[in-house]
């Protein structure tokens, strides 16, 4: 295995890629349920625009195939263009490429639906053009656990990170003394922290 020296994301270093989370392909998944994939999602979201990452939003064959956004979704990153695109592979279309440049980040999160075609494929294309890849998994979808473990592998050897979308937000937060830090926990949504506030309430009493 090739152990690679640990850089952290930063909220100057990294951009978010959110690729194909539409209703239609919703319907296929797997192997998550549909309410906490959809949780996962816009908490990964709103979590990075907290941060003021680069978003960059796209769709495939909306129109035709796959149908819209998740309104969750499209609720959560207000005045953010999604591009549609025919292209199989997200970075084979020019306006996403050019949007990934855009933001100027050597660092780029991808989650997408399916998981292996949606976030692999861009994301191990990435990590072929020299940029670090990183997979938000339980921001992703896909459409049995046969696919879903295979192409983690798939990732892994062509150079992609995989990590959850709470750990790279909270690894970009860095700091709980950050003024961002109350909206990322905000948009996170960890049932279990807000626990631990309430029981903490309630030995103060």
């Amino acid at each position: 295995m090739n152990i690679r020296k640990y850089e952290p994301l930063t909220s100057d270093n990294a951009a978010l890629v959110l690729v194909d989370h539409q209703v239609g392909l919703m319907t296929g998944v797997r192997d998550y349920s549909i309410g906490e994939l959809k949780h996962n999602i816009v908490a990964l979201a709103k979590s990075a625009r907290a941060l003021n990452l680069p978003i960059v939003v796209t769709t495939t064959a909306a129109e035709s195939m796959w149908g819209p956004t998740i309104p969750e979704l499209v609720e959560a990153l207000p005045g953010v263009e999604i591009v549609d695109r025919s292209t199989v592979n997200a970075y084979d279309d020019a306006r996403v490429a050019k949007a990934i440049e855009a933001t100027g980040r050597k660092k780029l999160i991808f989650a997408g639906i399916s998981l292996e075609v949606c976030a692999g494929f861009p994301a191990m294309t990435a990590v072929a053009r020299g940029l670090d890849a990183y997979v938000a998994v339980d921001a992703c979808g896909t459409f049995s656990d046969t696919k879903h473990q295979v192409n983690l592998f798939r990732m892994q050897q062509a150079g992609v990170i995989l990590s959850d979308h709470a750990t790279m937000m909270v690894e970009i937060l860095k700091d709980n003394g950050r003024p961002e830090a109350g909206p990322v926990y905000a948009a996170l949504d960890m049932p279990w922290a807000t626990l631990v506030g309430q029981v903490a309430a309630a030995l103060r009493r």
